[in-house]
């Protein structure tokens, strides 16, 4: 299996850059704190605030990687297939990263497990549609 590196940074990139969005401003909506995973990760490398960045974004590229190797063996159509892939990372992190970083199991919060649930989600739609170049089937008419 071939696997196109650019389009898998692309999509790790939009993908990460997506999911903090909803982090960022969509969480605060639905009564949540802001959710900053770049912040939580700068507290694990020793508070700097660049390489909690950088981690996010490498995270998400490295994450990207993964669908590149799985989602052509999920059902349904691109995005679909991205956000079953999210419930993964969104696993993970819940059950082995945050408790590493000091963290309780599901973030402590049935609350903030759920905005988890839907970052990843969206990460793994915004992959899964990138990577899989969803954008290719939409036919745009010609003008006369």
């Amino acid at each position: 299996m071939k696997i196109d590196a650019l389009r898998v940074i692309l999509a790790g990139v939009a993908g990460t850059a997506l999911m903090t969005v909803v982090g960022l401003y969509v969480a605060p909506l639905m009564g949540m704190p802001p959710m900053n995973p770049a912040v939580m990760l700068a507290g694990a490398v020793g508070g700097n605030l660049a390489l909690g960045w950088t981690a996010h974004f490498t995270i998400g590229i490295v994450l990207a990687a993964g669908y590149a190797l799985v989602g052509s063996a999920l059902p349904g159509p691109l995005a679909l297939r991205g956000a079953v892939y999210g419930l993964a990372p969104f696993l993970a992190a819940q059950i082995v990263v945050m408790p590493l970083m000091g963290m309780p199991v599901f973030s402590g919060s049935a609350a903030m497990a759920a905005g988890s649930l839907v970052g990843h989600l969206v990460y793994g739609a915004v992959i899964g549609a990138v990577y899989g170049r969803g954008w290719e089937s939409v036919q745009i008419p010609a003008t006369a």
